[in-house]
């Protein structure tokens, strides 16, 4: 018997009984993602000196006076476009300085 052929739209054959992909595949097949952002959302009042010295050491062109009012404008981001190890890293740092940090 002869071989009926289906035309093809985006890899799915037309007529075909299979759905098309659905959203949670389509986040799977996007490449994982590369750079984080760590966010300072908000701080122990408690802790506000060891925090801000904490921020300044990540941020060295910020003086202390900036580190102090970076602090309290939170939420604010510390870093941008770092690696998943580094984000880990200060938020575990900032984290332990009486911080709630998000890695977005």
């Amino acid at each position: 018997s002869p071989t009926t052929l289906m035309p093809m739209i985006g890899g799915v054959p037309v007529g075909s009984t299979e759905p098309a992909t659905t959203a949670a595949e389509d986040q799977q097949q996007q490449p994982t993602k590369s750079s984080f952002t760590v966010k300072l959302v908000k701080f122990d009042a408690a802790k506000k000196v060891p925090l801000i010295k904490e921020i300044k050491l990540l941020i060295p062109e910020m003086n202390l006076v900036q580190a102090k009012k970076f602090v309290e404008s939170a939420p604010g981001n510390v870093k941008v476009d770092i690696s998943k190890d580094e984000a880990e890293d200060i938020k575990k740092t900032l984290e332990a300085a009486g911080a709630t940090i998000e890695i977005e």
